[in-house]
């Protein structure tokens, strides 16, 4: 697996506002260059090119795994929670693939309500606010890039104060919170502490506009899983209950809220559902606009706002001296968000990839 220089020549770009007339765009090596001359020139056929999609939530198994994700077009996935700091380390920084972000170790309290997957007794608990700076320096000096609160209100787990104290030391130390968050009663006190991400969406229940309002002057971003409640939903025989969650998510978009494409896929022991790892970031897309997000506004919550909101400054968008990370389809994925399955070209890192079937 090696870069070269390509020009992509008569291809249509996602700008993140529409796809455009034909064009010609430079992969030269890891980055999108403005150079043509000597470049090996491929003819896409007025083919649509994206930014890599970015899947916002997953759990990843082994090193292969992003592997899977590159080849369905996701160039970009955010592990949220690992119990192998030796897995972690295995996928980061890999040449010709998917790349990744880790929280690592998730924060849990004594009793957290994931008792049920294996390893998670294992996870020093956080007992008090008191052990909250230390719990995030042990995850940010085993290389988190953000930290993973694990919640459920009304559990024995974490208490709001400890969620506090734990918002308070990543902060101090210039990183993110994510909360494990399932419940208006987990919004309303994960807005509290002053989280900064909030992922998967009620099921079931609705928010209340009070909240939703909280969370968009906040600018709270919220990753909710649309495919993780639905699977969840229909597994636990309760399949009418995800409407709510698709109200929920079309309230908070249109109030405003920054809303993440993340599928929450994984094969993790006793969880209730397992999205596929790579297929399931299509779904995700299709299930946000469902929910009453414009086919633009999906293709941005897998591309441009993950990049932004997570830090990544060098991709989620195509433009010169980015990270080439790019999916080519034979579909206009505006007019039809179904079309980013039609993958015909995937370019990891400047590194062209085989789509999946091929």
């Amino acid at each position: 697996m090696t870069n070269r220089k390509f020009a992509l020549r008569n291809v249509r770009v996602f700008d993140g506002r529409q796809v455009g007339e034909p064009t010609t765009v430079v992969i030269d090596g890891s980055v999108i260059g403005s150079d043509a001359a000597g470049a090996e020139v491929v003819d896409a056929g007025g083919a649509v090119l994206a930014p890599g999609f970015i899947d916002a939530h997953v759990h990843l198994d082994n090193v292969e795994t992003l592997d899977v994700y590159a080849a369905h077009g996701v160039t970009t996935a955010f592990d949220m929670g690992s119990l192998s700091a030796e897995l972690v380390a295995a996928q980061r920084d890999r040449i010709g693939t998917a790349s990744m972000r880790s929280a690592g170790l998730p924060i849990v309290g004594s009793a957290d309500a994931h008792a049920n997957v294996p390893g998670i007794e294992d996870v020093p608990a956080v007992r008090g606010p008191e052990d909250a700076e230390a719990a995030v320096a042990l995850r940010l000096a085993a290389g988190a890039d953000y930290i993973k609160i694990l919640f459920e209100a009304g559990d024995d787990g974490l208490d709001p104060a400890i969620m506090k104290a734990v918002v308070v030391a990543a902060h101090d130390h210039r990183v993110q919170v994510v909360v494990h968050a399932t419940s208006p009663e987990a919004y309303t006190i994960s807005v509290d502490a002053a989280a900064d991400v909030l992922t998967h969406v009620p099921l079931g229940l609705r928010l209340s506009e009070s909240v939703i309002g909280r969370i968009a002057v906040e600018r709270t971003v919220v990753v909710p899983t649309l495919t993780m409640m639905e699977g969840c939903a229909e597994s636990l025989g309760y399949g009418g209950m995800f409407k709510a969650s698709l109200q929920n998510v079309g309230a908070l978009h249109a109030s405003g809220v920054p809303v993440l494409a993340g599928s929450d896929a994984n094969e993790t022991p006793g969880v209730p559902f397992h999205p596929a790892h790579g297929a399931s970031l299509h779904h995700e897309l299709e299930l946000l606009v469902q929910a009453g997000l414009s086919t633009v506004d999906a293709l941005n919550a897998a591309t441009v706002l993950p990049a932004r909101h997570f830090g990544l400054t060098d991709r989620g968008t195509i433009a010169p001296g980015l990270r080439a990370d790019l999916v080519l389809l034979d579909g206009d994925p505006v007019a039809d968000i179904r079309a980013t399955r039609a993958i015909r070209g995937i370019w990891c890192g400047g590194v062209p990839m085989d789509p999946v079937g091929n």
